[in-house]
């Protein structure tokens, strides 16, 4: 039930669809080429702690029918009430984590929030790298004339800061998890096409391209099956670090108001509706602590861990930052 929920998520939404199959094809080159550096995960305490909280999220996302289950009948992203009152409760044994202004509840909301950050994050990595990948492929292996509209148009997008760029796009296209996802989307495949770019250039000099041209290897094939399964190792890395940024982003429209829908269960809406609460009340200070704390701490755990894991992957993966082996 709970895999089929995500399942339906991702088939009936064609940007999640497409970043699941660009994930997929990254993951299973990763676990081909570069075992050896994921292994050594295990030898970091941190990075441990890091993989093992990425599950419990993931877990949880997909457990959250069982763990928060929804109104039959009724969209389970949309926070239930128990009322209309303004001020939030505090946690008791109906709303664990208590509720917000209007009575939304913490628990329900932090649960499938949880599902909104995957489906945010792994949508908008897996479109960036598919957009990434075609542009910036093409342009570091043909060059020329290619080379130079595609790199002038990435900079016509990086001359703009992100979050401004993503802020103007919602503010035009209006609210919704989708234009969160196309915003943000936008703003992030330029420096993707730029990486991949850079490790194309790099890697169309090398030997066993050349012998595969020298053999008669056609344009196509040289591209997917000896360039784009080199290519894909620092995009692991730097996508695992751009998950955490991502979630900043879109907790930040939501925050503005630019995001989700009021009711929607995403953790940038929850911390949006605890900013009237946040300092308490005269002579009760802090008295609402709840609203802010547990959706504030699931956004730093999430991003924090994402932020780990790619620094970890990424001294693994470097020679020049492993620790020598000692005799």
């Amino acid at each position: 039930m709970t895999l089929g929920g995500l399942a339906h998520d991702v088939v009936g939404q064609p940007a999640a669809a497409a970043a699941t199959v660009v994930l997929l094809f990254v993951a299973l080159t990763l676990l081909k080429q570069s075992s050896t550096a994921l292994r050594g995960l295990h030898t970091r305490p941190l990075a441990r702690i890091a993989v093992w909280t990425v599950i419990l999220f993931a877990l949880v996302a997909t457990a959250a029918p069982i763990l928060a289950p929804p109104t039959p009948g009724r969209d389970p992203y949309l926070i239930p009430t128990t009322g209309f009152e303004i001020e939030p409760h505090p946690p008791n044994s109906l709303h664990p984590f208590g509720t917000t202004e209007n009575q939304f509840d913490l628990y329900y909301g932090i649960v499938w929030g949880a599902r909104t950050a995957f489906k945010v994050t792994l949508s908008i990595v897996g479109l960036s790298l598919l957009v990434g990948f075609v542009l910036g492929g093409v342009s570091g292996y043909y060059g020329g004339l290619v080379d130079e509209i595609v790199m002038r148009i990435t900079d016509v997008f990086l001359a703009f800061p992100g979050l401004v760029l993503a802020i103007v796009i919602v503010a035009v296209l209006g609210k919704g998890l989708d234009k969160i996802i196309l915003a943000i989307g936008v703003v992030n495949w330029p420096i993707y096409a730029r990486l991949v770019r850079g490790e194309v250039l790099s890697l169309i000099e090398r030997e066993f391209v050349s012998a595969s041209r020298a053999l008669g290897g056609s344009n196509l094939r040289i591209i997917l099956r000896h360039i784009m399964p080199n290519a894909v190792f620092p995009f692991f890395v730097y996508g695992s670090l751009d998950m955490g940024n991502i979630v900043i982003v879109s907790a930040a429209l939501s925050f503005l108001g630019l995001g989700t829908e009021i009711g929607y269960a995403d953790w940038g809406q929850l911390i949006a509706l605890s900013r009237k609460w946040i300092l308490g009340q005269p002579g009760h200070a802090f008295v609402f602590w709840y609203t802010v704390v547990f959706p504030a701490a699931a956004i730093t755990l999430f991003v924090l861990c994402w932020n780990i894991l790619g620094d970890a992957i990424r001294d693994l993966a470097d020679p020049k930052l492993r620790k020598p082996i000692r005799m």
